[in-house]
C-alpha cells in the first residue's frame, strides 16, 4: 500500500497528503517521500497467514467506556490476532493511530516489558479507525475498523 513516509521518524501519512510538518517529529514536509510499498496489508483478511496474524493490528471496540462515562467508546488496538514477540532483536516499535485518515497519536514501545497494544477513547461513533504498527524486522502493517 502506498504511503508518504517521514524519512526521520517513519511516520506514514495514509491520507495521501504530504503534511507541512511531521505530526510526530515536527520535521518539515520536505523530509517526506512517497513509497509504493510503505504499508503491508493482509492479502485475504478472512484467511490470514501466520505472519499476517502476528502483524496486522486488530481491534476490540467497547461501546461503554470504563474510564470516561457518557458518550465515550473505547477502541483497543493490539498488534495481531496472535501476540507479537517483544524481544531486543525482534519487536514492535510503535503503533500510529488515525481517525478518518488523520493522525491522532503514536504509542511507542521502548521496552520488551511492554505488550504491543494501545487504546483510543473516541468521543462519538461513525468514524474509521486505522492503526499502523511498525515491526523492526517486517515493516509497517495496517489494520482498520469502523466505530
Amino acid at each position: 500500500m502506498k504511503g508518504i513516509v517521514c524519512k526521520i521518524c517513519g511516520y506514514i501519512a495514509i491520507n495521501g497528503k504530504t503534511p507541512d510538518k511531521c505530526p510526530v517529529c515536527s520535521k518539515p514536509g520536505t523530509e517526506f517521500a512517497e513509497k509504493a510499498d510503505a504499508i503491508k496489508t493482509a492479502a485475504d483478511p478472512k484467511n490470514m497467514n501466520d505472519s499476517e496474524k502476528k502483524h496486522v493490528p486488530s481491534f476490540l471496540v467497547v461501546k461503554q467506556c470504563g474510564l470516561i462515562p457518557g458518550g465515550c467508546i473505547d477502541v483497543h488496538i493490539k498488534v495481531g490476532t496472535v501476540i507479537h514477540v517483544m524481544q531486543p532483536e525482534h519487536f514492535i516499535g510503535h503503533i500510529d493511530s488515525y481517525i478518518d485518515g488523520e493522525f491522532v497519536s503514536r504509542t511507542s514501545f521502548p521496552s520488551d516489558k511492554l505488550n504491543p497494544a494501545t487504546v483510543l477513547h473516541v468521543k462519538a461513533g461513525g468514524c474509521k479507525i486505522s492503526a499502523v504498527e511498525w515491526c523492526n524486522m517486517h515493516g509497517a502493517w495496517i489494520g482498520e475498523t469502523t466505530v
